[in-house]
């Protein structure tokens, strides 16, 4: 990711100390990256061409479910039982490190809340138990299988943790989500806490992710950062 910042409204004082900038792929702060420095002046212009310091993992297209309607399966959805509240059985998934990448258009990790019936979907969307299944081979203990996406912040707790069941040769797990459309992928994390994104679903340098760069600026002597400047675009306007 190449980043200029370009601006008349503040003269930037010692900008290799005063602007800090913040790379953002798929709106995960996991994985973002925030020691960038300009590396030259152009004018007024900052200029950040790095190679391997600016770039992110392709990653692969998130799988995806929609539960907007309890009544029906809809896509990803295998099919629905009504228990205590609804359950929403996903199909299977299974490792796609190794196959050739399919094109397959997602929202890069995010969700939208929707339901077909609800005029106020905030607080009148149900929840649904959503049922995960992954064919892989079962791991060392040292390993771990979690579930992925915005829906937590891509965050890696007991909720999003899978467990291999002996008998159905799976890995399995539930949790409840309003009704809604998400992606999802797996990702395999060791005992560290090191999350590895690509183990289960692959890296291809064809996925189209979403990238935001944050400016921050901290004049001499102050005591807080100021945002001065967002941009946003696709890996589909990026050209090598």
């Amino acid at each position: 990711v190449d980043i200029v910042v370009s601006t008349s409204s503040v003269n930037f004082n010692n900008p290799m100390e005063t602007i800090k900038t913040l790379v953002i792929q798929n709106n995960n702060l996991n994985t973002a990256i925030t020691d960038l420095k300009p590396q030259y002046t152009l004018g007024n212009q900052l200029i950040y061409r790095y190679d391997t310091e600016s770039a992110f993992d392709g990653g692969n297209e998130y799988y995806f479910f929609e539960t907007k309607d309890v009544r029906a399966a809809n896509v990803g959805v295998q099919f629905i039982d009504l228990q205590d509240i609804y359950h929403s059985f996903l199909f299977t998934n299974g490792k796609r490190k190794d196959l050739p990448y399919t094109y397959n258009p997602d929202i890069n990790g995010n969700f939208v809340i929707t339901t077909v019936d609800r005029n106020d979907v905030d607080v009148e969307a149900d929840y649904t138990m959503v049922h995960f299944s992954l064919l892989l081979d079962e791991l060392p203990k040292d390993k771990a299988v979690h579930i992925y996406g915005g829906f937590n912040n891509f965050a890696i707790e007991d909720m999003t943790k899978m467990t291999f069941n002996s008998e159905s040769g799976l890995y399995e797990c539930a949790f409840r989500l309003k009704q809604g459309f998400y992606n999802y992928k797996y990702v395999i994390v060791d005992e560290t806490g090191k999350v590895d994104e690509g183990a289960i679903s692959g890296n291809f340098w064809q996925t189209e992710n979403n990238y935001k760069v944050l400016v921050y600026y901290r004049d001499l002597g102050a005591r807080f950062d100021r945002l001065i400047g967002l941009g946003e675009t696709s890996s589909v306007n990026i050209s090598n």
